[in-house]
């Protein structure tokens, strides 16, 4: 059966929850990778989510930078609904540079006729795919990022074999990722990881027709 998206963001409105206790540890870390990315010639961080939902870890961080450095950002989230939630925040909170994007994230073409970015989010998508489509979604991931790109991520913790955010760490370091940090919640429900990308020279373009990843 499709997991009900729709009634699983309802849990962010939970307080204490932990997704609630996983969005703001993932706002704090972007509050952070918007200050340290970096930027095009014009002082301009590019940013993107990927499966970014209703916008809730990206859309109030970015209303407080409103004063800080411009950043232009792209949310691609393939559910019709949750897209829209997340363009009636932009238009309540006054944004402009975002731009929301409903498509299908695990395909690279919806990532071919941009630039490289500086900050990439994949919260929720880890623990919602295949290992084997964890490890090709990372491998993928340099084509899509300018040098010293940070990456923010998230994974459930609890698993019958173990924490499976380790697997995702060592991922992340044998393809030139070095970590920036790595946390939990107060439950030890979540960890969110965030790492920086050390552009290798030998790095190829972003191939089309290649999917990194397909939810279960």
């Amino acid at each position: 059966m499709t997991k009900d998206w729709l009634q699983w963001h309802r849990h962010y409105d939970t307080p204490n929850s932990s997704l609630a206790q996983r969005l703001i540890a993932v706002r704090r870390d972007l509050r952070r990778a918007l200050a340290e990315a970096p930027c095009d010639s014009d002082g301009v961080v590019r940013m993107m989510s990927i499966c970014a939902g209703e916008g809730r870890d990206v859309l109030p961080v970015l209303a407080e930078q409103d004063r800080g450095r411009p950043v232009k950002a792209i949310l691609v989230e393939l559910d019709p609904v949750l897209a829209q939630r997340a363009c009636a925040t932009i238009t309540d909170l006054g944004l402009s540079g975002v731009e929301v994007r409903t498509a299908d994230a695990g395909t690279i073409d919806t990532y071919l006729a941009e630039p490289r970015t500086h900050v990439l989010l994949a919260c929720g998508v880890f623990g919602n795919i295949t290992a084997a489509d964890m490890r090709r979604t990372i491998a993928t991931l340099p084509a899509l990022l300018a040098a010293d790109a940070i990456v923010i991520w998230t994974r459930g913790a609890q698993h019958a074999d173990g924490d499976p955010s380790q697997d995702i760490r060592a991922c992340f370091s044998e393809h030139a990722f070095t970590e920036m940090s790595f946390t939990g919640t107060a439950d030890d429900t979540f960890r969110v990881g965030m790492h920086r990308f050390a552009r290798p020279a030998d790095v190829r373009p972003p191939q089309p027709g290649t999917r990194m990843f397909t939810f279960a």
